[in-house]
């Protein structure tokens, strides 16, 4: 099991970390499919089904024993690992042994229970990082709660917010997701053991019992039915997957344009030699924003793929089994990578309050329009205050004046006895985000506590 293009030694490292490709690199496969099998003879064992001595041998046997370049050739020809490597195993077991391994699994038995225990490793690598991502966003929320920005709608400005308030955008979309992992990884870890077409018939009246302690001695659920052709937990982890990415690419997106040139609000950590140009030396751009996006981009149509692997046909089906092999170890690899960028981005972006004042200013006292025809209308009436306002606004437009000095001098303001200045200070809508801000900060610590606790 690989992750395709993000093994690459020359890519891999920019799409993935490196933990999360040793989570599912072949040593790594290999060590999960002896554990499982380990397991099973315990079981057998305990219920007098196999020799005493058989999970201890199998357990003897090191990954790198096996050689994995040598059963990818015959992985080839026979369709699936597991033949190639229960004959392995075998040349390596006591020859008391030989014929007791492996004894009522199939294949699909020992490489989804294999795939289980490598997404337990790798759902806690997951959960690591998102519990990192909402102290770092909580923190920088708080830091900038009185921080006054532009608000942007349909990529213009509307109305002042706080940066306070646009980083818990941020978080409360990263919270809500990290807020089902629990429930995914509880239906996610589940053993899978039921014999060639799901009734364990090889085991006899034994075979229910074989699978809770089977499931017992790796740490792992059950399912009151073969889950081989029944794929739906396989499909919802990788859609939550591409949830949590999705959630990160919001984050991203806006960082990545608050970062251009024209806008300059925000800066990416700043790493000597990291986001430059081959052409142009003054470049820096935003590298980490770039990945989350690519990875979000390249996730989806992984998603697709596990979702068609759930119209099996009967018992098991040809291909679409298979074709989560290519699938969900590279959405958590694409996960992890997204999931490191957003760390730095969480942790260290650089805030320029300087350029968010610059740019209040531009569009010279537009960004109040709301809050005064708001104002006006308890006078004028909603409809009234609204076209006085809009008039205005184009005058603004126009002229270059500012919004308040063309309010100043229209009569119907000065007939109306409303006094406007209140309407030009950024503070109430600074102070109107901030219970928004609580609210959130609140619910993601909340998140967190939840992602601490061990998988039970």
């Amino acid at each position: 099991m690989t992750f395709a293009a993000l093994d690459s030694e020359l890519l891999g490292p920019l799409f993935a970390t490196d933990a999360m490709r040793a989570c599912f690199s072949d040593q790594t496969w290999l060590g999960s499919m002896l554990a499982a099998e380990a397991a099973l003879a315990r079981a057998q064992a305990g219920l007098g089904l196999a020799p005493e001595g058989l999970a201890g041998a199998i357990e003897a046997i090191s990954p790198a024993d096996l050689d994995a370049a040598a059963l990818g050739r015959q992985t080839a020809l026979a369709g699936v690992p597991t033949i190639p490597f229960v004959k392995a195993v075998q040349e390596r077991l006591p020859r008391e042994f030989e014929r007791e391994f492996h004894k009522g699994a199939t294949t699909q038995d020992i490489v989804d229970t294999a795939l289980v225990l490598r997404l337990r490793d790798a759902l806690a690598l997951i959960a690591d990082d998102l519990e990192s991502i909402l102290g770092g966003l909580t923190r920088l929320a708080e830091a900038h709660r009185g921080t006054p920005c532009v608000g942007r709608t349909y990529g213009q400005h509307a109305a002042p917010i706080s940066v306070g308030f646009a980083v818990a955008i941020w978080l409360a979309g990263v919270a809500e997701a990290a807020d089902c992992l629990p429930e995914v990884r509880d239906r996610m870890l589940v053993a899978s053991l039921a014999g060639p077409v799901g009734t364990l018939a090889g085991l006899g009246e034994s075979g229910p019992a074989v699978l809770e302690s089977f499931a017992r001695e790796l740490g792992l659920g059950t399912t009151s039915l073969a889950w081989h052709a029944r794929r739906g937990r396989i499909a919802a982890t990788g859609a939550w997957l591409v949830e949590m990415i999705g959630a990160l690419a919001k984050m991203a997106t806006d960082i990545a344009h608050l970062a251009s040139t024209e806008v300059g609000e925000v800066s990416e950590p700043y790493v000597p030699g990291r986001g430059g140009s081959s052409a142009m030396p003054h470049k820096r751009n935003p590298v980490s924003s770039t990945v989350i996006v690519a990875n979000f981009t390249a996730a989806k149509g992984f998603a697709h793929t596990l979702f068609d692997a759930m119209a099996a046909l009967h018992e098991r089906p040809p291909g679409l089994w298979h074709a989560e092999w290519h699938a969900l170890p590279s959405l958590f690899g694409l996960a992890s990578g997204a999931l490191r960028e957003a760390r730095t981005l969480a942790e260290g972006l650089v805030v320029h309050p300087e350029r968010m004042r610059a740019n209040l200013d531009i569009t010279r006292g537009l960004l109040f329009a709301d809050a005064a025809a708001s104002r006006l209308g308890a006078t004028l009436g909603r409809e009234a205050a609204h076209a006085l306002v809009e008039h205005a606004a184009g005058v603004v437009r126009d002229t270059g004046e500012s919004l308040q000095t063309v309010l100043a001098r229209d009569p119907r303001v000065s007939a109306a006895g409303v006094d406007l200045a209140v309407v030009f200070d950024l503070a109430p809508a600074v102070a109107a985000a901030s219970p928004w801000i609580d609210r959130t900060t609140t619910d993601a610590s909340r998140v967190r506590a939840r992602l601490s606790r061990p998988a039970v």
